[in-house]
């Protein structure tokens, strides 16, 4: 099947544009495990908690934590949880700007599952109805554009990264509802070391996934 020049035009821009989609959310999703946080504990110069809360402590937390991003329950599921003194584990801000990031999860997920359907749907189509090789040609494009934005962004991190993560909030939550006192357990649990981690891993995930794509592809296509 030989593709219309505007249908061809059209898909390549939306393959291009979806494969950056498709792999930093894959990193993301591949960073919501309990197996990152356990990693990421225990890497070297984790900042201890100055407030005392010891290893262990944080490691049954931080899961809960995440959990509650991921499942169907209300915010009781944190809301009830208690120091061993008694003391919510969480205060009401916290809570509130919980309820804020699992809206922002399910929407991230949802987009997730949404834009590997088109690659996956758009990949048979190409190979049932004999266009693969522009099909191959358009993740390539897009591994290309991956990298691209990934090289803009690491260069950002390490120029600034509060900058980064702060223009971040800005955009995905209302008002100042995430900023905490150092006090408080989510900065505890997961420092500001914790989330320029987060972001490193996702960059070079995403970077080396658009690197994969352009490679393999660039290079198949070249030989055929």
């Amino acid at each position: 099947m030989t593709l219309n020049p505007i249908l061809k035009s059209v898909l390549s821009w939306i393959v291009t544009l979806v494969v950056p989609i498709v792999l930093a959310l894959t990193g993301i999703r591949l960073l919501l495990t309990p197996l990152f946080i356990r990693i990421e504990y225990h890497t070297p110069n984790f900042p201890e908690d100055t407030y005392g809360m010891k290893l262990e402590e944080r490691l049954k937390w931080a899961p809960v934590a995440l959990d509650y991003l991921l499942n169907d329950e209300d915010i009781s599921f944190l809301g009830d949880l208690t120091f061993k003194d008694g003391s919510s584990l969480f205060n009401e801000r916290e809570l509130g700007h919980m309820v804020d990031v699992k809206i922002l999860t399910s929407k991230v997920l949802a987009t997730w599952y949404g834009s590997l359907l088109v690659l996956i749907g758009l990949g048979l189509w190409s190979w049932r109805a004999g266009w693969w090789g522009n099909y191959r040609l358009m993740l390539a494009g897009g591994g290309k554009l991956t990298m691209g934005l990934i090289g803009v962004l690491i260069l950002v991190l390490v120029i600034n990264f509060k900058q980064l993560f702060t223009s971040f909030h800005r955009i995905f939550f209302e008002g100042d509802s995430w900023l905490f006192l150092f006090s408080d357990t989510l900065i505890r649990l997961f420092p500001m070391r914790f989330w320029q981690d987060v972001f490193i891993m996702i960059g070079v995930f995403t970077f080396v996934g658009g690197a994969a794509l352009w490679y393999f592809f660039e290079k198949r296509l070249a030989k055929l």
